[in-house]
Parts: C-alpha cells; structure tokens; sequence
C-alpha cells in the first residue's frame, strides 16, 4: 500500500485513474521528457509506464508519488524508482508544464528522502540526471546532493548525484 506523505503544501499520494491524462500529456511533451531514456511516448506507452509505478508499490514497497498541491491539482511525481537494471534506489522527481519555478520538486523530494531514510531505513539515495538538464542539477544541488560519478544508464549518459542523509537537512 502506498503511504500518504505531506509538506506544508503538497500531499505525496497513490496515482488514481483520473491522473492519467496529465500523465500521458507529461509523457507526450517533448520540452518535458528530453532529458529521459525514452524521450516522448504515446498513450498506450504512458499507460504501461502508469501502470508499472503502481505495481512497483506492490513488488518493492516503495515506488512513485503522484504530487498533488493541498489546493487541487496534481503537479507532477516523486519517489523512488528501482527497476532490476540498477544497484539501488534512484530519488526522482519531475514536474508537469507550469509546476516549475516554486520550489515544489524540492518540497516532495525532501519528503521523500525522509521517508526513505526514516521509516524505510535506506542509506543516503542517488539520482540519475542528464548532463545536460540543468534544472534537475539545480534540484540535486538545493537537496544538498554532490556528484558521485558519471555513467551510463541503457545508453545515455547520467551524472550520479549522492544525497545527503536527511537528518543533516531536516526540513519540509
């Protein structure tokens, strides 16, 4: 079951049906996802990809966040992403068309950290990010990550930011 987690302004809940077009619209942006594995999919991809961060709760315990804003909309997803190809969970984030510039990544990550570190018990998390997406490095940097490598992730090249455990930047 996925947990609810709150901040001052954001409610980190399950995806429900209703999220899938925003969703699907996230996915079919090509400014959204030019930093992502798949660049954009179609509806039928997105909804293989939707249906997947579901069933990750149920196979791993932990999984993606829909970002919901306390005054409605839903925003974007975080949370943590563990396919079998990777040694480790990866903290992400990303943000719908709109939803950037207000600190709200940095708001629901920060959440999530705390919830990995502290009911989870997970060591410090790692991102994957582009070296050329800026404003995720931007969003890595503010959380207090460092890079720790760079490498190559199905083909494409990833900076690895290490997080810094949430106890040193307890904050919501």
């Amino acid at each position: 079951m996925t947990p609810v987690l709150e901040t001052e302004r954001l409610i980190l809940r399950e995806w429900r049906l209703e999220d899938f077009d925003g969703f699907s619209a996230f996915w079919a942006d090509p400014d959204r996802t030019a930093h992502f594995i798949s660049g954009t999919v179609d509806a039928s991809t997105a909804w293989s990809m939707f249906c997947a961060m579901l069933g990750e709760w149920r196979l791993r315990g932990l999984g993606s966040f829909a970002v919901q804003e306390k005054t409605g909309s839903v925003l974007g997803y975080t949370g943590l992403w563990f396919p079998l190809d990777i040694e480790e969970p990866e903290l992400l984030w990303s943000l719908y068309a709109g939803s950037e510039g207000k600190g709200f990544a940095i708001e629901a990550a920060r959440r999530v950290q705390q919830w990995a570190a502290f009911d989870l018990k997970l060591p410090p998390l790692m991102s994957y990010v582009h070296p050329d997406n800026l404003k995720s490095q931007a969003v890595a940097k503010r959380l207090g990550a460092t890079v720790e490598a760079e490498t190559t992730l199905r083909g494409h090249p990833r900076l690895v930011f290490r997080h810094i455990h949430p106890e040193n930047t307890l904050q919501s």
